[in-house]
Order: C-alpha cells, then sequence, then structure tokens
C-alpha cells in the first residue's frame, strides 16, 4: 500500500472509494471509467482498502489479487483501512456521533486531506467500515454502489435521517436487465446503472491480467466447458458443512448428466479444503476431469480465459454476471430449499435467492432446459417488489396494495416457496392465516396498532435477555 505524505494539505475535493472485494473495485473502476465520479482532474482520488473477513489476517489480500493494481492505477493514493484503525476490526469498529469532530481532525490530518469537501463512495452502507465513515466524515456527501444481487432487495434496516438524507445516488450493475432496485428507494435515492460496456471492458482487463496465472493457464489449456460456483454457505449458517458439500457435488453430477467431461469448480476463498476433496472422489467415479481452481482471480477470469458453455451455481452474483455480460448459458441448484432455510425472513440474502430460483434454469430438470436468464424480467419485477415488501413493510408502506394484489392473482403451487404463511399472517395479507386474529388485524388500524406495540415490546424483552444472558461469557 501507498504511504500517503503526513502533512500535505489540500483545497482540492477528495473523493473516498471503500472496497472490500475486487469484484468492488471492478465496479468501481468501470463507473470511474464511464465518468460518473467527473474528469480524473477534478478531484483526488482515495481507494481505501478495507479486508472484512472475520480473520483479516488469514484472508488472502485484496493487493494480492490478480488485476487488483491495473485497476487501482485510476486512484491517486491507496490507503489501508484495516492498518488505519487497528487493533479494530472494520466489521465491528463504528465511532460513536458525538466523537466524530475529533476523529475526522484526526483523519484528515493522516490522510493530508486539510479543509477539502470529501465525498464517499461505499458500500453496505448499512453497517461498517461504511458506516464509521459516514459517521467520522459527517458533513459529506454519500454515494453508494452496490456489485451484486442485493440491490435489488430492501434496505436491511431503517437508515437514521441524518444518514439517509445525506445519500445522493446508487450505483448498480445492470445484472438483471430491466429489474429496478428497492435498495434505499425509502429517502428516494436515484439509482443510476454503470454502463455496461465499460464493467465489461474492465473485467477484459481481469481477464488479461489472470491469463499468467500458471494455475489458470493450465485449467484454459485443457478447455473445460462448465464453471461449477462456491458460495461457502455453511459461513452464514444456511447450510452445514456436509449440505454444502453435497450441493456442489450435485452440481457436477448435473453436469455431467448435462453432457460435460471437463469442469471446473471455482471455491469460495475462504472454503475448506474438504470441499474440493468431495467433488475429486464424485468426478473420478463420474470419470470426468476437474480442475479445482483455488487461485486469486475473479470467476470473471475464468470466463474470460477459459470460453465455457455452462455455468453452474446456487445464488453467486457471478452466475448472472456470465449471463448478462457474456452471454453463457447458467443454471442454478438447490435454491428452493435455501429460500426456506433463510432466517428471519427478512434475510438479505432472501432477493437474490429469489431472483435466481425465479429466473434461472434448473440444472438438474435436464439439459433441454438450460438457456440464458432474463426472460420473465416484468412477472420478475412484481415478484421482487411483492417480497421485498414483505421483508421490510415499514420502509414501503406504498407496495402494500400492488403486493395485495399480486399475492391474490399469483399466490399458489408455484409461488408459495417465496412466502411464510407466518410473515404473510403478520402482514395480513393474502395467503396468511384466517384466524380470528388475522381477520382482526385486516379490518381494525387500531389492532394493528396495538400488535405493532405487543411485538415491539417482546422484541425488547427478548434483546434485555439475550444481553443479560451474554453477558456471563467473555467476548
Amino acid at each position: 500500500m501507498s504511504q500517503l505524505p503526513e502533512q500535505r494539505r489540500t483545497t482540492r475535493p477528495v473523493q473516498i472509494f471503500e472496497v472490500s472485494t475486487l469484484y468492488g473495485v471492478a465496479t468501481l473502476a468501470a463507473a470511474v471509467d464511464a465518468g460518473q465520479f467527473g474528469p480524473p482532474a477534478a478531484a483526488r482520488r482515495i481507494l481505501l482498502v478495507s479486508n472484512n473477513a472475520a480473520t483479516p489476517e488469514a484472508a488472502t489480500r485484496l493487493a494480492d489479487m490478480n488485476g487488483f493494481h491495473g485497476l487501482a492505477r485510476r486512484f491517486d493514493e491507496i490507503i489501508d483501512w484495516n492498518a488505519t484503525i487497528r487493533p479494530h476490526h472494520p466489521s465491528t469498529w463504528t465511532p460513536p456521533r458525538d466523537e466524530s469532530p475529533v476523529w475526522e481532525r484526526m483523519f484528515r490530518n493522516a490522510w493530508g486531506l486539510g479543509s477539502a469537501p470529501v465525498e464517499l463512495v461505499v458500500e453496505s452502507i448499512q453497517v461498517s467500515p461504511a458506516r464509521a465513515l459516514a459517521t467520522i466524515f459527517g458533513g459529506s456527501v454519500v454515494h453508494v454502489y452496490a456489485d451484486g444481487l442485493m440491490s435489488y432487495g430492501p434496505t436491511r434496516e431503517r437508515l437514521p435521517q441524518w444518514l439517509g438524507c445525506r445519500i445522493q445516488r446508487l450505483l448498480h450493475l445492470d445484472l438483471v436487465p430491466g429489474l429496478r432496485p428497492l435498495l434505499l428507494t425509502e429517502h428516494s435515492v436515484r439509482a443510476e446503472t454503470v454502463p455496461g460496456d465499460a464493467f465489461l471492458k474492465v473485467l477484459g482487463e481481469l481477464g488479461e491480467a489472470a491469463a499468467g496465472e500458471p494455475e489458470l493457464a493450465r485449467v484454459a489449456a485443457d478447455r473445460p466447458t462448465a464453471v461449477l460456483l462456491g458460495q461457502y454457505l455453511a459461513a452464514l449458517d444456511i447450510l452445514t458443512p456436509e449440505e454444502e458439500e453435497e450441493l456442489h457435488a450435485r452440481m457436477l453430477r448435473g453436469a455431467v448428466a448435462a453432457g460435460h467431461e471437463c469442469v471446473v469448480f471455482k471455491p469460495h476463498p475462504t472454503a475448506p479444503a474438504r470441499y474440493s476433496h468431495v467433488l475429486e472422489k464424485e468426478a473420478a467415479q463420474a470419470g470426468v476431469r476437474l480442475h479445482v481452481l483455488e487461485g486469486p482471480v475473479l470467476a470473471e477470469a475464468v470466463y474470460d480465459r477459459c470460453r465455457p458453455t455452462l455455468v453452474v451455481g446456487c445464488f453467486s452474483t457471478a452466475l448472472l454476471t456470465a449471463a448478462t455480460y457474456y452471454g453463457i448459458p447458467i443454471a442454478k441448484v438447490g435454491t428452493e430449499a435455501l429460500l426456506d432455510r433463510l432466517t428471519p425472513y427478512q434475510n438479505s440474502n432472501r432477493i437474490p435467492v429469489t431472483i435466481v430460483d425465479f429466473a434461472v434454469p434448473d440444472l438438474e430438470r435436464g439439459a433441454e432446459h438450460l438457456q440464458a436468464a432474463g426472460e420473465r424480467t416484468d412477472e420478475l419485477g412484481a415478484l421482487v417488489r411483492t417480497v421485498g415488501y414483505c421483508m421490510q413493510a415499514k420502509l414501503h408502506p406504498l407496495l402494500r396494495e400492488p403486493a395485495s394484489s399480486w399475492l391474490e392473482a399469483h399466490l399458489g403451487d408455484d409461488t408459495e416457496r417465496y412466502f411464510k404463511r407466518r410473515r404473510l399472517t403478520a402482514l395480513a395479507l393474502p395467503g396468511g392465516g384466517t384466524s380470528v386474529r388475522a381477520r382482526l388485524l385486516r379490518r381494525s388500524p387500531s389492532a394493528r396498532w396495538a400488535a405493532r406495540r405487543i411485538r415491539a415490546a417482546q422484541r425488547r424483552l427478548r434483546t434485555r435477555a439475550g444481553e443479560t444472558a451474554g453477558s456471563a461469557y467473555p467476548r
């Protein structure tokens, strides 16, 4: 990481780009190339790199990923956020708001910002490090960028007004053409698409940079025709390690059944090595060639160098990237079970799983069903808005009537998996319970108000009980 002069002072505007993944860097690089942050000389651009892994010391550094330094040339300086706030962890440290003037003076001095106006460009505004930066630079304009499918879902929780009113726009990739993001719309934040041609050009740079990776070169030379994407869902407590192993094995068996004889498995960077061993046994039994690509490259670099004819995954963003930007047929495995396992219903992964489950062909239904995604965008948009309302009804009251109408017209055997009966009952929506309580909630605003007060009181009691129980254990 480059070092900044300690005493530099400037009044030139400063743009701080917070990033934690190479895919995020690629998204920002494409936006910069497209002029979405003004001409190069308009501001001093700082790339603030954060490693949000549970154990950052054991994870691959972003700077060690193939292609990072080429993308980073769009920025004037690079700062290591982990080193800056050590010993705190980036995901857990946020200074109190009443201390923000002190912290801002400290960071302005350390980074040589002087009195220059600061713009923040951050990901996942609900949590740190984005939340920490927005607190420290309390008077700054905020731009949010979303490089994945979560941009199509609702904001995870209500943002405080002091933060929500500062967000100028949401930059997002058009991963599902025609589908509008729901994220941050409760604050009337304008959504702006990162141009696809600019993003594809950046992905091409990453592919060129990865060409020198010996492991990828060996894989490309064998001309694999299918790519399997791992996500490490066990780390999110969505699946057990054994269930995730079986999920990967189902991907392989499905690819073999579809006629593929040479397959690449791209595991999640933090997944255990045993996942690969299980697949290797499956491949040996099926008589197909399997390559496990563990090098520091993006899945998109594999697409660029190997040119596969099929990409298989669960609900990885890279699955939609393959279809939208490379025109590669894609297929899903295991999404229906995940829709049932995600808890609580408001889990932010619900929208990505819903999109993939609805729009992407199922690998286990047979090769004749494999095709590119995106043919049912209008239907998908209505479904996503309905699920989004059920996830965060208080943030989107204007979606209640459309959601109710959609449920009345479409809720059935093919769509029930996207909703929980208990959730529909609590919101007094079609498909919910028909108890006396549910009928009362539908008809009486006063009863709904009282029920909300009771639920809020119950949540506070559970929270206090949890804090009391947790205080007996060291953290």
